[in-house]
């Protein structure tokens, strides 16, 4: 059985919608990931702009606002909800990793 479309975020996916918390636009995007990061994870403008189509299509972001080619973006309710259950999944990985070493 093929797993649910966001069932679990890729690093990606995950500090995009870390950013959209508050409105941005792509290219905010992709430096607040880089300045959050402290470098280790970039995201290129394609990788990016086909993940918002996707989130926008799944409900998770919506447009915000259109000038010329720049859009922006933020989180929905959905979007949250989301972020908040791949937060508590990836604490209870970590949790188990201490308790076993």
């Amino acid at each position: 059985m093929p797993r649910e479309k966001f069932q679990t975020l890729t690093e990606p996916m995950f500090y995009i919608l870390l950013c959209l918390r508050r409105e941005c636009c792509g290219m905010d995007i992709m430096a607040e990931v880089e300045r959050i990061t402290t470098g280790r994870v970039s995201i290129g403008p394609g990788t990016l702009y086909h993940l918002l189509e996707q989130f926008v299509t799944a409900g998770l972001i919506r447009e915000t606002a259109v000038q010329g080619r720049r859009r922006s973006y933020i989180l929905t309710q959905k979007g949250r909800e989301m972020l908040e259950a791949e937060y508590r999944r990836l604490r209870t990985l970590t949790s188990d990793y201490e308790a076993i070493l």
